[in-house]
């Protein structure tokens, strides 16, 4: 009896091994690999893109060459545009900011505001090294001067003035600042 029930007990748990066996897929499945692209092509500007975060140390003759002059002269010569005169500051599309000259990811639109001051505010960056800030005792007053976390150009100003959570008005330059809306 025990050889009877041995031999039945093989006969099931045998071929249970093989379909279970035969059931596993050894093929791997290839991996999926998304890879972000520029968003925004400048193709007179080898720096510029909206997915590389590495810190950039490039001269500013060399950014003469590859900026458009009013371009320049706010982000390398720390010039400010005109206010109620760029193109974001009465703006309230949604989507994200960036720096005009590299690409660097800065700000998203949720975080803007309306500070009626004439430039794009801003109560918080997108992210902690998007932005850095510099002490600025130009023009006889004493500010916080916002500069690309990237590539050190100059984006505008920081107050203690804006609204909650931060209480923060980052004051940008529209010139500074290249914006892709969100797609619908």
């Amino acid at each position: 009896m025990k050889s009877k029930n041995l031999i039945f007990s093989l006969c099931f748990i045998i071929p249970l091994f093989i379909l279970q066996a035969c059931g596993q897929n050894t093929k791997k499945q290839p991996s999926k690999t998304i890879t972000m692209e520029n968003k925004i092509t400048k193709p007179g500007n080898p720096y510029y893109s909206n997915t590389d975060t590495t810190k950039l140390n490039v001269s500013n003759a060399e950014w003469k060459k590859v900026l458009p002059a009013d371009v320049y002269a706010v982000m390398r010569e720390a010039d400010t545009e005109r206010p109620f005169t760029g193109k974001y500051w009465n703006t309230d599309e949604k989507g994200t900011y960036y720096c005009a000259s590299c690409g660097n990811l800065l700000f998203r639109s949720t975080a803007k505001f309306s500070s009626s001051c004439g430039w794009p505010s801003f109560f918080e960056q997108e992210n902690k090294k998007s932005i850095v800030f510099k002490e600025d005792n130009s023009i006889g007053m004493e500010r916080i001067e916002t500069l690309c976390g990237r590539c050190g150009g100059h984006l505008g100003h920081i107050f203690d003035d804006g609204p909650e959570p931060t209480g923060k008005r980052y004051c940008m330059n529209s010139i500074a600042l290249d914006f892709i809306p969100d797609s619908k």
